[in-house]
């Protein structure tokens, strides 16, 4: 064998070790990845709701009659209704009570709902809305036990907290025993903005709380109750069905609206710091496809991003209908922690008339007086934060004694 020859063979022997090598390496490293992407999906905790807790609860539902206060938020995992699931078990449902927005949650905010029945289920629908906000006595008749099945926000002034405060106070009246199936807090991380003060309780703040009180509805319930801030300072037998690999530091997508102006999570997230723009001249974008992602009003500057307001799933005549607004579009924007206040003070010193900025229902908003003369007066962001301070550490220490995560 010439030397070149035998060079030749060793060099192609080591390219046939060498690429081997390297495949077998490939190949392992291909199965260990692929071992880990499926070890990190079985170390993904799965939230459950209340809802689907359903071994703690069923047991306490049958045999009885029961009132059923729900709406479209009120589904299991599988995205079977409740309504629907607790039929499918025979559990015996005497009628359904629904908060604003309607049983099928398709109702305008602030829109009267009428009393009806389901069409799915035949069932009979007591609206909770309008001039019927608690549950009468007759409407309670026959019922041994009320469900409460609502995904709220985290937010004061969203009108499900005040819906659950009159179920309580009804079932207490009527000796009703109210089971809570709880649900997790979008914004359950946050407690933020001014305390209400009693003279501005209305049914859009009811209880001394921030904006944002960073409780589940479950143990929201339990302060309600714990507090004695129901009439007469009656006492409701309560239970709450937990959530089950839940706790509040977790990010949490809602599965379905919770009301037809909160349409994804921007805007579940941006709610609390934009719904107070609902008590002034500007527009928080009802009547178009970004509700509560962009605020803007024809008083305004003109600007680089403007929207024009029109009736559609959530808005039947919305603010500025057919009037072109000019604002800022937040639908991108980093997601906050906290009450934002720099989109409200900047459009209110960017308005020109500024008398005819806020109107009336700002108090009721705020929750407060003191919000809007703080703005008035020139306060800066960080004052009117650190005025809020004392308030936020008396409402942490109350919140601890009802914590369930």
């Amino acid at each position: 064998m010439t030397p070149f020859l035998k060079i030749s063979l060793q060099f192609i022997f080591f390219t046939i070790i060498s690429t081997s090598c390297s495949a077998r390496k490939t190949a392992v490293q291909k199965n260990v990845k692929s071992v880990l992407e499926k070890t990190d999906d079985s170390l993904k905790i799965e939230i459950k709701t209340g809802a689907d807790n359903y071994s703690a609860y069923l047991p306490l539902l049958k045999d009885k009659k029961i009132g059923i206060a729900t709406n479209q938020t009120g589904i299991l995992s599988n995205k079977i209704h409740l309504v629907d699931f607790l039929l499918e078990k025979n559990i015996t449902i005497q009628k359904i009570f629904a908060p604003e927005h309607g049983f099928r949650g398709t109702a305008d905010a602030g829109e009267h709902v009428v009393d009806g029945k389901d069409s799915k289920t035949g069932l009979s629908i007591i609206s909770l809305y309008g001039d019927n906000k608690k549950p009468k006595s007759e409407q309670l008749a026959g019922i041994d036990i009320m469900v409460f099945d609502l995904q709220d926000v985290g937010a004061r002034f969203y009108t499900y907290i005040s819906s659950l405060h009159y179920i309580t106070e009804a079932c207490a009246e009527n000796n009703i025993p109210l089971l809570i199936l709880d649900r997790p807090n979008p914004n359950g991380s946050i407690i933020d903005g001014p305390i209400l003060e009693k003279e501005h309780s209305s049914f859009v703040g009811m209880h001394p709380i921030p904006l944002l009180h960073g409780m589940t509805i479950g143990e929201y319930a339990k302060m309600i109750n714990g507090e004695k801030w129901l009439k007469n300072k009656v006492s409701c037998q309560l239970t709450v069905i937990p959530c089950i690999n839940y706790n509040r530091k977790m990010d949490y997508s809602l599965p379905v609206k919770p009301s037809p102006n909160l349409p994804n999570e921007q805007s579940v997230n941006l709610y609390a710091s934009l719904c107070l723009f609902e008590g002034t001249n500007v527009s928080v974008g009802r009547g178009t496809e970004k509700q509560f992602q962009i605020y803007g009003s024809p008083y305004l500057p003109k600007s680089s991003f403007s929207f024009t307001p029109k009736p559609n799933f959530g808005a039947q005549n919305p603010v500025y209908n057919g009037i072109e607004c000019y604002g800022e579009d937040l639908s991108t924007a980093t997601k906050v922690n906290r009450l934002e206040l720099k989109w409200l003070i900047k459009a209110y010193h960017a308005t020109k008339d500024q008398s005819k900025f806020f109107n009336t229902f700002f108090t009721k908003l705020a929750g407060t007086k003191k919000l809007q003369l703080q703005i008035e007066t020139g306060i800066s962001e960080t004052e009117i934060r650190e005025s809020w301070n004392k308030g936020l550490v008396e409402f942490k220490e109350m919140r601890s004694k009802y914590l369930i995560y």
